[in-house]
C-alpha cells in the first residue's frame, strides 16, 4: 500500500465537487454538469496544465465510475412500456440511425479518418437516456406521449449500443457468429438469474429481512444491488464481452424486477447517490484527462472532424424522426430528434474499446468525444427552446389534440 498514492485521486474528486458548485453559482451557464467535468479534466490534464496523472486508484474508481453509470442507464430502461407500436417505432428508428450512421463511417473511412465504419455507426446511433430523461423531466413532458416516445427510443439505443459492441468487438469468440452464440449464452444466464432473484424475493421470510434491513447501516438492498452489478460485469468479462454489458442488464434487470418502488422509496435514490455523488463524476473527469487536444488543435482537419462528426451525429438520429411525423407535430419531430442525438456515455465507452483495440487513433477518439461534448451542450438547449415554444403554442397543446405533421387542418 505505501506504493499506493492517492494525490490524482484527490485531484479528479476535487474537480468533480468544483464541476456543479461552479453551475450552482452561475446558473446562466445552464450545463448539464458532465461537460464541465469534461472540461476541467482536459483542463489539468495533459492537453493543458498536466496536473495530473491516471494512475491505478483514478483508473479503477473510473471504470467503477463507466459500469455504473451503464449501470443505472439500465435502470432508468422501462422494460414495461417497450411493447407493441411504441417498440416497433422505436426499433425501426434505430435501425434507420445505424443506416445512416454506417453510410457516415463508410465516408470517415473513405477518407482514412477511421479504421472502423460499424464502431462509428455504433457511436453515431447512440443516445444518453439519462440525460433525455432529465430533459423531460424539467420540461414537465415525460409523461406525454412524446416523452414515453423518446424514453424509449433512447432505451433502444442505450441497448443496442451495448449489445452492438459486444457482439461486435469483444476479444473472445473468434467470429461474428461465436461472439453471438456467446452473448446468446450470457441472456440466458442473465434470465435465470433473474427468474432466481424473482423466486427468492416471493419468499415471506427472505422479503422480511431485506425489509427489516433495507435502511440500517446493513442496506441489504444496496448490497445485493452492487453484487449484482459486479457480479454481471465480471461473468460479461469471462464470456468474453464488454464489461458495460453486464453493467447495463444488471440495471434493466433490477429496473424490471423493482415494480413496487413505493414500498422502497429511498433504494434508487441511494444507488443515484453512489453513482453520481462519487463514482460517474470520476468517470467523465478522467475521460476529459484522456482527450488528446494537442494532436486535435495541430491539424486544421482534426477541427474539421468534430464538426462533421457532430453534423452526422445530429443527422444519425435525428433523421429517423420522421417516423413520427404522423404522430407528432414539426416542433414535437425537431425536439425529439435533437434528444434523440444527444450522446456522450456511449461515446466516451465506445471511444476507449476503440482507442484499446487500435480501431481509433488518439486523435479522432478526441474529435468524436468533442462532438458527444457538443451534442450534450447544444442539442439538449435546442429541445428544450422547442419544448417550451411549444408548450404556448395553440397548435401544439393539448398533445392529444394536436395536428399531426403533413394532415390538413
Amino acid at each position: 500500500m505505501k506504493d499506493v498514492e492517492f494525490v490524482n485521486l484527490l485531484a479528479v474528486t476535487v474537480v468533480a465537487l468544483l464541476g456543479p458548485l461552479l453551475l450552482g453559482l452561475r446558473p446562466s451557464l445552464r450545463l448539464p454538469s458532465v461537460v464541465l467535468e469534461i472540461v476541467l479534466g482536459i483542463i489539468i490534464g495533459p492537453s493543458l496544465l498536466d496536473w495530473v496523472k491516471i494512475d491505478e486508484p483514478v483508473s479503477v474508481i473510473a471504470l467503477l465510475g463507466l459500469a455504473f453509470l451503464l449501470f443505472l442507464a439500465g435502470m432508468e430502461t422501462d422494460v414495461h412500456r417497450l411493447r407493441g407500436r411504441t417498440l416497433h417505432l422505436a426499433l425501426s428508428a434505430y435501425a434507420f440511425s445505424l443506416v445512416i450512421g454506417l453510410a457516415a463511417g463508410l465516408g470517415f473511412g473513405a477518407a482514412e479518418w477511421v479504421k472502423s465504419p460499424v464502431l462509428v455507426a455504433v457511436m453515431l446511433a447512440s443516445t444518453s437516456s439519462g440525460l433525455v430523461a432529465s430533459v423531460l423531466k424539467g420540461t414537465g413532458t415525460i409523461d406525454t406521449e412524446l416523452g414515453q416516445t423518446s424514453m424509449a427510443g433512447g432505451a433502444i439505443a442505450d441497448f443496442g449500443a451495448v449489445v452492438l459492441l459486444s457482439l461486435a468487438f469483444s476479444s473472445a469468440g473468434g467470429s461474428t457468429g461465436g461472439r453471438a452464440v456467446l452473448l446468446a449464452t450470457f441472456g440466458l444466464v442473465v434470465a435465470g438469474v433473474g427468474v432466481t432473484v424473482w423466486f427468492a424475493m416471493r419468499s415471506r421470510d427472505l422479503r422480511g429481512v431485506f425489509e427489516r434491513l433495507a435502511d440500517t447501516t446493513a442496506e441489504i438492498r444496496i448490497r445485493a444491488a452492487v453484487v449484482l452489478l459486479v457480479g454481471f460485469v465480471a461473468l460479461a468479462e469471462k464470456f468474453g464481452l464488454e464489461s458495460i454489458l453486464g453493467a447495463f442488464l444488471a440495471g434493466a434487470l433490477i429496473g424490471f424486477l423493482d415494480t413496487d418502488a413505493s414500498s422502497h422509496p429511498h433504494f434508487r435514490v441511494k444507488l443515484e447517490a453512489i453513482g453520481y455523488g462519487f463514482l460517474i463524476p470520476v468517470f467523465f473527469v478522467t475521460s476529459g484527462i484522456r482527450l488528446d487536444l494537442r494532436g486535435l488543435f495541430a491539424s486544421p482537419s482534426a477541427l474539421l472532424r468534430v464538426v462533421l462528426f457532430t453534423v452526422a451525429l445530429l443527422v444519425s438520429r435525428a433523421l429517423p424522426a420522421l417516423l413520427y411525423r404522423k404522430t407528432f407535430t414539426r416542433r414535437q419531430l425537431l425536439a425529439n430528434g435533437l434528444l434523440m442525438a444527444t450522446s456522450l456515455p456511449v461515446i466516451v465507452s465506445a471511444t476507449q474499446i476503440g482507442m484499446a483495440e487500435n480501431l481509433i487513433t488518439p486523435v479522432n477518439g478526441a474529435a468524436l468525444t468533442c462532438a458527444g461534448v457538443l451534442s450534450v451542450m447544444i442539442f439538449p438547449v435546442l429541445a428544450v427552446r422547442l419544448l417550451q415554444r411549444g408548450a404556448g403554442d395553440r397548435d401544439d397543446v393539448p398533445e392529444h389534440s394536436e395536428r399531426p405533421w403533413g394532415e390538413s387542418a
